[in-house]
């Protein structure tokens, strides 16, 4: 049978990193399809292919960010019916997950590759990279359905507590995605067109090889081709549990979107600054997202099981964990977010421009440690409405207004618009802090953060 993380029983920490670092490093080969893209037209190509990509990228992040939420549905549902012993019932629910999905990804297709100019005009894209964008939004939404098999794949994995083989897959098909890039780009000159063709054509092989490697193991659920059917209560299982993620992970990434419009307004020197930024983000962000996802599947298989202390002994040891090294990216964002800028940007005013933006992520860093771990051990209780709430009221009650704000202020630079992220983090957190009290009482008074035994 194949072999998976003993969650339910011995050690805690022991396991989590085990399971948490293939999710980390199988994330930050995935944040590698946007970067070496930009890295590859930002050394190869015009300012307005970076703005293109840039842009292009956030819209197509955006999709990818409400499927790995709906897909929180079969990790949670997967990983409780394995902690409860019901291999069937896991097959039952991945089998309509891969149906749902499906579908999903043949609709998306149909509405984003006719409606890829009007997107990028709603984002008001630069006029001199409208072009640009509009392609790299049309061709990567192309290959939706592999970004959904690809996230539906994943979640399989993670929720029978094995976070190697989509760690296996990403990392062969990143390799394709540079050699891609560097023919597409850099010697056939195609611009943000090559490096969304690039991006796509490793997406698929990512796909082709996790497939292969389910058919060659024994896993621990019982999956048969009459389970490839969405049955009504299972299906409703899955949406009930990852609407709410999606739809938080939707706003949110619109709040960002917004964002990013707003910037677009100052030129194509911010837009490009911002995009380099946001790329660096996304790899700053890697440690609590990946501890994020671990928690999901730890809790949601303890909490089959029946094993609260457990999970919430779990809660503490990943927050101290994400925190140490939130500490360490802190520093590099804030004082040296030029050098790290330079990975993907030529031009002095693009460096400049994404530096400034990366002081007010600095600051983010020591926050999320906690935030992204709150998620993730809710998300694994199935409280993802609680989940939802928090993210919606950080992204539009704080968000975006103070972002507007700053951005109407005549000597405000591109870190004063940044704080906005920082500031809804600190408000999220309050929320979940409220949450955990609520928690508290309602298991009867037991602090959830006791490292001794239950009482």
């Amino acid at each position: 049978m194949e072999k998976r993380n003993s969650f339910t029983t011995g050690p805690i920490l022991g396991p989590l990193i085990r399971f948490a670092l293939p999710v980390l490093m199988a994330l930050f080969l995935q944040a590698l399809y946007g970067a070496i893209d930009l890295w590859v037209v930002g050394k190869f190509a015009e300012a307005a292919d970076v703005s293109g990509v840039s842009t292009g990228s956030q819209i197509t992040q955006t999709v990818a960010i409400v499927i790995t939420g709906l897909s929180m549905g079969i990790t949670v549902q997967v990983g409780q019916k394995i902690g409860e012993g019901r291999p069937d019932e896991a097959g039952r629910a991945i089998g309509s997950g891969i149906t749902l999905f499906l579908l999903l990804a043949l609709a998306v297709s149909a509405v984003m590759v006719p409606g890829a100019g009007a997107i990028a005009r709603l984002m008001q894209a630069p006029a001199e990279a409208l072009r640009e964008t509009t392609a790299y939004v049309r061709l990567c939404s192309a290959g939706t359905v592999f970004i959904v098999a690809y996230n539906v794949l994943g979640s399989i994995f993670r929720g029978i507590g094995n976070s190697r083989i989509p760690l296996y897959t990403v990392g062969i098909a990143s390799i394709f995605n540079v050699a891609g890039d560097l023919l597409f780009v850099a010697v056939l000159h195609m611009g943000a067109a090559g490096a969304a063709i690039a991006t796509v054509m490793a997406q698929a092989l990512s796909v082709l090889l996790s497939w292969l490697l389910i058919r060659r193991r024994e896993l621990p659920f019982t999956l048969t081709r009459a389970d490839l059917r969405m049955r009504r209560p299972v299906v409703e299982r899955i949406l009930g549990l990852g609407i709410p993620i999606a739809l938080q992970d939707l706003l949110v990434s619109i709040s960002f979107l917004v964002i990013m419009a707003i910037v677009n307004t100052r030129g194509v020197i911010a837009s490009a600054g911002v995009g380099v930024a946001e790329k660096i983000c996304a790899f700053i962000m890697l440690v609590p997202s990946a501890f994020e996802q671990a928690m999901s599947a730890f809790v949601a298989q303890n909490v089959g099981a029946g094993e609260h202390r457990r999970a919430r002994l779990a809660l503490r040891g990943s927050v101290i964990m994400s925190a140490a090294m939130g500490a360490a990216m802190f520093y590099l964002a804030f004082f040296h977010g030029d050098l790290l800028s330079r990975l993907f940007a030529r031009d002095p005013q693009i460096v400049a421009a994404g530096a400034d933006y990366l002081r007010a992520y600095g600051i983010d860093c020591l926050l999320t440690c906690f935030l992204f771990c709150f998620i993730g051990f809710y998300n694994g209780y199935g409280k993802t409405v609680l989940v939802m709430v928090q993210g919606i009221v950080g992204a539009f009650a704080v968000r975006i207004p103070i972002a507007y704000i700053m951005s109407r202020r005549a000597a405000s630079s591109l870190f004063h618009i940044g704080l906005a992220t920082p500031s809804s983090t600190i408000v999220q957190i309050v929320i979940c802090l409220a949450a955990l009290a609520v928690l508290r009482k309602k298991l009867g008074g037991e602090r959830i953060m006791h490292t001794g035994n239950t009482r």
